[in-house]
């Protein structure tokens, strides 16, 4: 699936999402991804969506989002409730969906100019 926005120049827009790879304006990324604006974590190696805490997201907090995009494969897989009460009590929202629909709102809300972190399970 091909993504094309008004912010496709920013360094971090995600392109295309499909088959493992995320491509962004300047690489393609194999494998689980963080990215916000101002960074791409590689080698994000998260359990599976129902086995995910918050320390599992330690990297990504340290970014200090306003707001987490969860992608979790091909479909939306929900993690467990802690989870969602974990990313509250820090003043975080949480939402999960698949990946498809995770870059194309990321790419929304990176033009929009919010403080948004999009992190990708591949």
């Amino acid at each position: 699936m091909q993504f094309t926005r008004e912010n496709a120049g920013e360094a971090h827009a995600i392109h295309a999402c499909a088959g493992g790879v995320v491509r962004l304006r300047d690489r393609a990324v194999h494998g689980s991804v963080i990215v916000t604006r101002e960074a791409v974590l590689e080698g994000w190696q998260p359990p599976a969506p129902g086995a995910l805490t918050i320390d599992d997201f330690a990297r990504l907090l340290a970014l200090t989002p306003e707001v987490v995009l969860l992608g979790t494969g091909e479909r939306q897989c929900l993690p467990s409730p802690a989870l969602y009460a974990d990313f509250a009590a820090r003043g975080i929202g949480l939402e999960v969906m698949d990946n498809r629909a995770a870059c194309r709102t990321f790419n929304v809300l990176l033009a929009e100019y919010r403080s948004v972190a999009l992190a990708l399970m591949l």
